[in-house]
């Protein structure tokens, strides 16, 4: 934050407005053939080794002896600078999905420690519609467009495996650039950003961690010495349709605004990720989303994301009232997880298996 006339308004280069922006330039970097041979050199030695599971992909066991470096580096880049990369340039379909999703999870090791992202422990998250398996599933197993959110870790990642029909942009916009418009704009929503609102955890996320179901959490903060913003629209206005809480007409409309700026023109940027491309995105500092998109009716050809959540040892810790689930939750999910159950090909038998139990 700024340390002179008024200690409120954020400076620094993650504060950006998406017409200004063009991550092509901004924030694209396409993998050279001398950084390609050295994935191929890594798959080879991961599957000299036998079937490693995921959590045994390990910068040792995945070794890039040159790219390493840089993606390692890429954590603070990501904290200091726009707070988006885009990576190209991966030949996809030289390799299986599973040989995919390994080397995706290899160069997350690079960067940082993946984390569960829920109760089944999952350390990479398969983002597609199964609606119509899964009825009351989490926001990232449903299709159409999303608001504007954070995740529960440092960085999220996102590698695109197949693509919708048509649509499906990724859509993302800086926190602290919206911080700093409601704090010139609308002051009185600002301060209420900064108190305490009512969240209800997923139930059975609650059920097989910690047991805590309600938790009171900021928007914005600067607890960490640095600022910080979680937002999850949908979990406070679980907690008032649950009876945790009455959320106040400022509470609600500070929630909007934030909403509508953030996915206002003048905000955000859209992001074109396509087959084989890995974004990776400081979840401290941006807010994505997606926008509407058509999909096939196979489930072996819908979109498709594989999704990592990383925390960077490096990185100030999160203020305790903005993080969701805590490292005894992630223990304690990661005690249900199934050996080799983030594999694609696995994920995809598994679903068509539920759709064709659900026709019967």
């Amino acid at each position: 934050m700024n340390k002179g006339r008024n200690k409120m308004i954020i400076e620094g280069s993650n504060v950006w407005r998406g017409p200004q922006i063009d991550y092509r330039s901004d924030g694209l970097h396409v993998l050279s053939a001398a950084a390609i041979t050295e994935i191929d050199e890594a798959i080879a030695h991961l599957r000299a080794l036998g079937q490693v599971d995921f959590p045994d992909i390990t910068p040792r066991s995945f070794p890039l002896p040159k790219l390493g470096p840089y993606f390692t580096a890429l954590g603070q880049e990501l904290r200091r600078g726009r707070g988006f990369l885009l990576l190209r340039g991966l030949p996809h379909g030289r390799y299986s999905a599973d040989d995919l999703a390994r080397i995706y999870f290899g160069i997350g090791v690079h960067i940082g420690r993946p984390i569960p992202q829920s109760y089944n422990g999952e350390l990479l998250g398969h983002v597609m519609d199964i609606s119509d398996i899964e009825r009351h599933g989490r926001g990232y197993r449903g299709g159409g467009g999303q608001d504007m959110h954070t995740d529960s870790c440092d960085v999220v990642a996102l590698l695109c495996l197949r693509a919708a029909r048509s649509g499906g942009a990724s859509r993302i916009a800086s926190a602290a650039a919206v911080h700093n418009h409601l704090f010139r704009e609308r002051p009185g929503l600002f301060k209420t950003l900064y108190g305490e609102y009512v969240f209800r955890r997923i139930e059975k996320d609650a059920e097989y961690g910690t047991g805590e179901l309600v938790k009171r959490v900021v928007i914005f903060s600067s607890g960490s010495g640095e600022f910080s913003c979680n937002i999850q629209t949908n979990y406070p206005r679980r907690a008032v349709t649950a009876g945790d809480s009455v959320m106040t007409k400022q509470q609600v409309e500070a929630l909007d605004e934030l909403q509508r700026v953030a996915s206002s023109p003048e905000f955000h940027l859209d992001m074109s990720i396509g087959e084989g491309d890995i974004q990776f995105l400081n979840n401290r500092v941006l807010l994505h989303g997606r926008t509407d998109y058509d999909d096939w009716p196979e489930i072996a050809r819908r979109r498709h994301m594989m999704r990592l959540w990383l925390r960077i040892p490096a990185w100030p810790q999160m203020p305790a009232n903005q993080t969701m689930h805590s490292a005894a939750d992630h223990a304690l999910w990661l005690e249900r997880r199934k050996p080799f159950m983030e594999l694609p090909s696995c994920n995809l038998a598994e679903m068509i298996e539920r759709q064709a139990v659900k026709k019967c």
